[in-house]
């Protein structure tokens, strides 16, 4: 069998993949023409179709697709995507420099233009249904036609060039339909002036764009929300890292490091790749990373993993691995592939308007030929087509879903929880099951002092006075638990701060110490608990200070609440068992799991999917990022860092749970008026028609019949606002 002749974007393709296997590599390519779920099923099906293709993933929030496949041979995807009208741009790995998205300014330029066209268009209109004859109607149609040409060129090219893509390769969308009875609208409309016909119908190409334009551009703000976890993400990878040469220390790029290179990591910067301390102490800050709560020293030996925060000391890190496979960059592809994996959710009018665009060619097709064959007038059959094609304008069902995520949203945001994907409504009417991280979700993630009452008023006053040089949340939480007390009188030296152990410093004779209790009191016996700290004189023990994570405000009721009403709870936590098993039991959910990375809570999450759980993940660390994006619906605390956040499709802004039962109400309501909607749009169609193809709807009577439905979706969507469905 000869060979297939090869690609001519093979070598591009090649270079900018990476091997996943020994005998698989992987692209991704940007795609920045899909908009609706139509789209990702084509690409999905058509690319899958391709020799040696083993995977295709359409991620329809951030425009990607990712293909992987095996053998020596690069399968002609750039050129299967091309047929299928989707000409895509091949991504660099980890690019920081990705072009902005205008769409959306597009969006609201065409739809501004299609507002003023319409709105001078109707002043017109109205005086032409009022009763203005002869000259003075002729004139007022080529001013309604003047105006709408420039409204169909730029406003309505938004529905023209995506209809042209299909066709162009045998295919068709939504936009089809659209696009022919504009153009025909307009067209007849322009042959009945120029004939001094005694009907035009301008006014209903331009409301028909204005009307449709309102829809795609609610639709496409809901969606932008969901596009920056990604982007978010990367830019937590460090850009450039200290590497050691001997005595020469030099700035490189984090892409520039191999394993074995020496790294420098201050004070205060994040590890940039996994790797083994050789040199140094420190304190370092894993809750973003594993979760742990506490935090933990570090010194010659120790593994730190990328992302990873130095809190005290400068250490110097032998790499383990290179940017491309440290822990960070396997969050991210986590990320990603969770994110492509939940897209194949698709939407309810996603899944309805693959129906619509066959349906709509078919009844105005059989309306012409039929008026055409009945009576012979091709100019009325060509009539009846239009209002046909006007008066099943997807304009109602268009905005039936955005207009009820819209409202939905505004009413959210007025009880502090702000939504970042409208598609998480209809995802989280249907969970029933909650997985809690326990570190900043279930507990404010901060450490307080706990025995305060138990702790010498004097040697208080000595901590309080040690911790104000340092900036160690133990030293903080000291502070702010004795806000109140008086500061001791004495008068310290040589204050110093070691890293990894605590604070030391003289007063006279005597050596205070306050840290790590074996190294407070200069004792070499075993590992104390790192949630305390001793403050010791001369090595003897003055006072012990133990620090805990305390419960959200409401925690404990809104658990009793969500059993009550029947849902499966679980603790998924990177912290160490005895905490999360302490909190368990405090709040009495019987399913815990502690140590858990990021891989073991996406695996958890799959395990409860297997059993037909519809998971609300509700997590706030770097390390809940991919299950927060694997979920089937996730939402994050204000506190969460920005990450988090932005993979979340729900943050809520105030301090408290009760924000999660509140948000599942809000869904079961939008769910219900997105299904009356619907049904107020299927039943408009039956009814109107029927009475379009009989000959009884102009295009006028279609577009204002099209006007008032779309109408009553947004009347019926603002019931939410004002406390209805």
């Amino acid at each position: 069998m000869p060979e297939r002749e090869k690609s001519p974007h093979a070598d591009e393709l090649l270079f900018a993949s990476q091997a996943i296997e020994p005998d698989c590599r992987q692209v991704t390519l940007a795609i920045p023409t899909i908009h609706c779920g139509n789209c990702v099923r084509k690409i999905e099906q058509n690319l899958a179709a391709l020799e040696h293709v083993r995977n295709v993933r359409v991620n329809l929030s951030t425009k990607r697709v990712t293909v992987q496949w095996e053998g020596s041979q690069v399968p002609p995807v750039i050129e299967q995507l091309d047929i299928l009208g989707h000409s895509p741009h091949i991504l660099a790995a980890q690019t920081e420099n990705e072009e902005k998205d205008a769409m959306l300014s597009a969006l609201v330029r065409a739809l501004a233009v299609a507002g003023f066209g319409a709105s001078n268009i109707m002043i017109l209109s109205v005086a032409v249904w009022a009763g203005v004859q002869d000259s003075t109607k002729d004139l007022f149609h080529w001013i309604s036609a003047v105006i709408a040409l420039p409204v169909l060129l730029f406003s309505g090219r938004i529905f023209f060039v995506s209809a042209w893509r299909v066709l162009r390769h045998g295919t068709t969308n939504m936009d089809v339909p659209i696009s022919v009875g504009i153009i025909l609208a307009y067209g007849l409309s322009l042959y009945d002036t120029m004939h001094k016909g005694p009907h035009a119908y301008f006014d209903a190409s331009v409301m028909l764009i204005f009307f449709l334009l309102i829809g795609r551009t609610l639709d496409y703000m809901m969606r932008e929300k969901a596009r920056t976890a990604i982007k978010n993400l990367s830019r937590l990878i460090n850009r450039t890292a200290i590497l050691v040469e001997g005595e020469i220390h030099r700035s490189i790029p984090v892409e520039q490091i191999e394993p074995g290179m020496i790294i420098l990591v201050a004070a205060g910067q994040r590890v940039p790749v996994d790797g083994e301390v050789i040199n140094g102490e420190s304190d370092v800050d894993s809750a973003l990373v594993t979760g742990e709560s506490a935090l933990h020293s570090v010194a010659r030996g120790s593994m730190l993993q990328a992302g990873v925060l130095n809190a005290t000391g400068a250490i110097q890190v032998k790499a383990r691995s290179d940017s491309k496979n440290s822990f960070l960059a396997e969050i991210l592809r986590m990320v990603e592939n969770a994110e492509s994996s939940r897209s194949a959710y698709r939407r309810l009018a996603d899944r309805a308007a693959q129906y619509y665009t066959p349906f709509v060619h078919c009844a105005a097709f059989l309306g012409f030929m039929g008026w055409v064959l009945l009576d012979g007038d091709v100019h009325h059959a060509v009539s009846i087509g239009i209002a046909v094609l006007i008066i099943t304008c997807p304009c109602a069902l268009g905005l039936a879903v955005p207009m009820v995520q819209v409202t939905a949203a505004k009413r959210l945001h007025e009880k502090g929880v702000l939504m970042k994907d409208g598609a998480a409504l209809e995802r989280l009417k249907d969970i029933n099951a909650i997985v809690f991280d326990k570190t900043g979700t279930l507990t404010l993630g901060a450490p307080v002092l706990n025995n305060i009452g138990s702790i010498d008023a004097d040697a208080f006053a000595v901590a309080a006075r040690l911790v104000a040089h340092s900036t160690h949340p133990y030293s903080r939480a000291i502070l702010s638990a004795g806000q109140a007390q008086p500061l001791s009188s004495l008068s310290f030296e040589n204050i110093k701060e070691v890293p990894g152990c605590g604070i030391e410093a003289s007063a006279g004779d005597d050596i205070f110490r306050l840290g790590r209790k074996q190294w407070a009191l200069s004792s070499s016996g075993e590992q104390s608990d790192q949630s305390t700290a001793c403050l010791s004189r001369n090595g003897e023990v003055l006072a012990i200070f133990t620090f805990s994570d305390i419960l959200r405000p409401e925690a404990a009721a809104l658990i009793a609440r969500l059993k009550k009403q029947g849902f499966y709870l679980e603790i998924v936590s990177g912290d160490v068992p005895a905490v999360v098993r302490e909190l368990a039991h405090a709040l009495g959910i019987e399913h815990f799991q502690s140590q858990a990375s990021p891989k073991d809570k996406i695996a958890r999450l799959e395990a409860l999917a297997a059993n037909g759980k519809k998971v609300l993940m509700v997590g706030d660390g770097l390390n809940d990022v991919p299950a927060l994006t694997a979920a089937h619906v996730s939402m994050a605390p204000a506190n969460a860092n920005d990450i988090g956040q932005q993979a979340a499709d729900f943050v809520f802004l105030r301090d408290g749970l009760a924000a999660i039962p509140y948000t599942i109400a809000m869904a079961g309501k939008s769910h219900a008026l997105i299904r009356q909607n619907f049904i107020f749009a299927i039943l408009y169609n039956f009814l109107a028609l029927p009475l379009a193809i009989a000959g009884f709807v102009t295009p006028l009577l279609a577009a204002l019949a099209m006007s008032g439905s779309s109408i009553v979706v947004v009347a019926n969507a603002l019931r939410l606002s004002r406390g209805g469905a």
